[in-house]
């Protein structure tokens, strides 16, 4: 199988680990240290993404993943990739996720778009190290809102400031957001919403929600909640919500780890009050990217059979699938 198959360059530069200067600096070093002592597992996924993200920088413009990754989860990402590729594997490690990070960039510039008015807000529930305030440049005239755990946010926002300071001029960070305002808060909590409009949140104005990676990791009486609340605003302001859900079988990869699932996200979600709800799958037309051409990968395979069987008729493994689900609403809408 050719790397081009396998969403690859065609010189792909995964031969060999770089670490920058910055990245080995004690000031990064000892941040990083901070995560491994004191983050559990679910903060700690946030630097696995970045770590994911900055191996796939070919297809992913994100020049401060490194930094937040750190030095230890490049490393791990770095030698499955490797593995991968000796083994001709038909899906690379990390290419779901780079699916999914350009799928959830290329929704967020759309759902701007779809606003009648060009301001807007777009709150990210879960942030981790998500760097779209300073990459995206559709949010130039958008007011951004990362929420997360306050450690979470004050390692990040330290990080971040240590790139300012470096003196690189190449990998200084600059801002793309019109404004951008962290948010310490547990969504899981009830107050998470009272918080984010205490720092600036406005309910009367057009709202992108991005739950990205998160709403998995959640109990179904969490997940649920927080979704109604969102869909709540449909009654108030134009709302859309991107998100990705896993079906049931997935959450079997790790009981422990993963909670709420949803086989049918796209009927759950007109009954909490959106009115229009689309649904991809890894590999549809626009959740490919041009990285699964291969027709005999597992997420080519599995868009061949119904989304009702839960089992892989050819050797019984469960089919395990990632919905991409961008749903929206409006006052003036009626739901389906």
């Amino acid at each position: 199988m050719s790397d081009q198959e396998n969403g690859l360059p065609e010189n792909p530069q995964w031969q060999e680990l770089k670490l920058s200067q910055l990245l080995l600096t004690d000031t990064v070093r000892n941040l990083h240290a901070t995560i491994d002592a004191q983050w559990d597992y679910l903060q700690r996924t946030a630097c696995q993404t970045a770590a994911g993200r900055a191996m796939w920088k070919h297809v992913i413009h994100d020049p401060l993943a490194d930094l937040l990754a750190g030095e230890t989860y490049l490393r791990n990402v770095h030698e499955k990739i490797k593995k991968d590729r000796l083994n001709n594997a038909r899906e690379i490690s990390g290419v779901i996720l780079a699916i999914r990070t350009l799928w959830f960039d290329s929704q967020i510039e759309a759902a701007l778009n779809s606003f009648n008015s060009r301001e807007a807000q777009v709150v990210l529930l879960g942030a981790g190290m998500d760097t779209r305030a300073y990459r995206l440049n559709c949010l130039k005239e958008s007011d951004v809102f990362e929420v997360d755990f306050s450690q979470v946010l004050q390692v990040k926002t330290a990080l971040i400031q240590t790139a300012m300071e470096f003196g690189d001029e190449q990998q200084h960070p600059r801002m793309t957001a019109k404004s951008l305002t962290t948010v310490a808060a547990d969504i899981r909590e009830n107050d998470w919403l009272e918080k984010l409009q205490l720092s600036g949140y406005k309910p009367e104005k057009n709202t992108v929600w991005v739950l990205e990676g998160i709403i998995y990791y959640l109990l179904d009486i969490h997940a649920m909640q927080v979704l109604k609340l969102i869909a709540d605003k449909c009654n108030l302001v134009h709302t859309v919500l991107l998100a990705d859900f896993m079906n049931q079988p997935s959450t079997t990869l790790s009981s422990s780890i993963f909670h709420f699932s949803s086989d049918w996200p796209d009927r759950l979600l007109p009954t909490l009050g959106f009115s229009n709800v689309r649904l991809s799958q890894i590999g549809d037309p626009d959740a490919h990217f041009g990285l699964m051409n291969d027709p005999l990968n597992l997420f080519n395979k599995l868009r061949s059979l119904p989304r009702s069987v839960q089992t892989h008729p050819d050797d019984g493994t469960p089919c395990r699938r990632l919905y991409l689900v961008q749903a929206s609403g409006s006052p003036n809408q009626t739901t389906a």
